[in-house]
């Protein structure tokens, strides 16, 4: 085996996968729907999606990722968001580079920084926002 992880943090790896994976239709949904149809300009379109991906993920991580029990809900909710704006940041970075200065396609660089983001979010979670 490649990795030789504890069934437990793999088992959160996934999940965290899974979930992921909802924020990811979530975020490409709203972005298109915002840019294509409500002609947002597409950082906004894609900040507002990311973020609204981002609260439906806090929630899913929270209850079936990482069973947290903290009954500082709005603490953690805050450390969940700033880790999401850090990975936003970094996003749009990644988004700035590929499509505004390397002029790759709009949707490649987005895919791109989502899997980019996606390292960071889960280790910054589990070691941060959901460290028991």
């Amino acid at each position: 085996m490649i990795f030789d992880l504890p069934d437990d943090l793999m088992q959160k790896i996934l999940r965290f996968g899974v979930v992921g994976v909802s924020g990811f239709i979530i975020d490409f949904g709203l972005t298109f729907l915002l840019k294509e149809k409500a002609h947002w300009h597409k950082y906004l379109a894609s900040a507002v999606a990311f973020s609204i991906a981002a609260t439906s993920n806090y929630f899913l991580n929270r209850v079936w990722t990482f069973q947290s029990h903290n009954q500082k809900i709005l603490e953690e909710y805050t450390i969940f968001i700033g880790v999401s704006v850090v990975g936003l940041l970094i996003s749009l970075a990644v988004l700035w580079v590929m499509h505004g200065w390397k002029e790759k396609h709009f949707y490649l660089s987005k895919l791109t920084a989502v899997g980019i983001v996606m390292f960071w979010n889960f280790l910054a979670n589990y070691f941060i926002t959901f460290h028991q």
